[in-house]
């Protein structure tokens, strides 16, 4: 009977939390800049009236404008899954976004466009920057270790919690290193690789987007609670601990909101100092946690 809970829940989250944390997001960025802001479910509306319409397509239009899109949404199909439902090693995360990364940049430089172009140069940057410091924080999630209950333990684990996050914003080019809200090519990332897209297209690439962000943010959750000795006692099963992640996530899916109404954008050549320093740090802790 368990079981059966935990798969339903699992599969609610499966097909809801996509939609659900990007409407979030907005609303509560709304209301940070004094707005009202989209309902919870609009993101949910705008996928399927995208969808619904067929995609306008450039004059260098080819097979690769056609299949990007599929593939993108394939790879963050991949993650999300993987993440959710834990069927497959972490470790095959960065290949499935090494994909979704390659679709992206692949569709902005089929159009031959200055801003297609710059914001692959951009997205490239923040992919080298951020996979190694990404691949300790799997192979932190896949290790047998556990944040002590001392002083020194939790300290230690939430320093790392927080640069993991940190990591999981450049990833999902969220300010300091991008501001989405700007809608200017000439500072957006993820959006200037997009801007020949249309119908369909949009669609798959948008709610591509949106997968990759509930698996980011639950693959830091989960994370936090499946490396905690706090939440080890009689009352905490692993399936109690699987029903924390809804409000966890939704949680981290506000304070999102808010850090992008009031955060800033950096300039680029800040990032890969700071990436690195970040990286040192990761993996400084990591080896304090494990010794902890």
């Amino acid at each position: 009977m368990e079981f059966l809970i935990y798969m339903i829940y699992l599969s609610l989250l499966f097909l809801t939390l996509p939609f659900l944390l990007t409407g979030i997001i907005r609303k509560v960025r709304a209301y940070a800049q004094g707005r009202r802001g989209p309902r919870l479910i609009q993101f949910f509306w705008e996928i399927n009236k995208a969808y619904l319409k067929e995609p306008v397509h450039h004059k260098f239009y080819s097979e690769i404008s056609s299949l990007a899109p599929k593939a993108a949404l394939y790879s963050a199909f991949m993650i999300w899954t993987i993440v959710l439902f834990e069927w497959a090693p972490f470790i095959l995360i960065p290949f499935f976004l090494a994909l979704y990364r390659f679709s992206f940049i692949g569709f902005a430089m089929e159009g031959t466009s200055s801003f297609g172009g710059m914001a692959s140069g951009r997205e490239i940057l923040l992919s080298v920057m951020v996979e190694p410091t990404f691949i300790l924080m799997i192979l932190a999630a896949q290790s047998h270790i556990e944040i002590s209950e001392t002083p020194q333990g939790i300290l230690v684990g939430i320093l790392f919690l927080a640069l993991s996050f940190i990591t999981i914003l450049a990833e999902l080019a969220k300010p300091p290193f991008d501001d989405p809200r700007t809608h200017l090519e000439l500072t957006m990332v993820h959006e200037a690789m997009i801007l020949e897209a249309s119908g369909r297209h949009l669609a798959f690439f948008e709610l591509a987007s949106s997968m990759k962000l509930s698996a980011l943010l639950v693959f830091l959750v989960k994370l936090a609670l499946e490396h905690s000795k706090l939440l080890n006692n009689v009352f905490m099963n692993q399936l109690n601990r699987e029903f924390l992640i809804l409000p966890i996530v939704v949680l981290l899916a506000i304070l999102l909101g808010f850090w992008e109404a009031y955060s800033v954008r950096r300039k680029w050549t800040w990032i890969p100092e700071f990436m690195g320093l970040i990286f040192i740090a990761i993996l400084i802790l990591g080896s304090l946690v494990k010794l902890s």
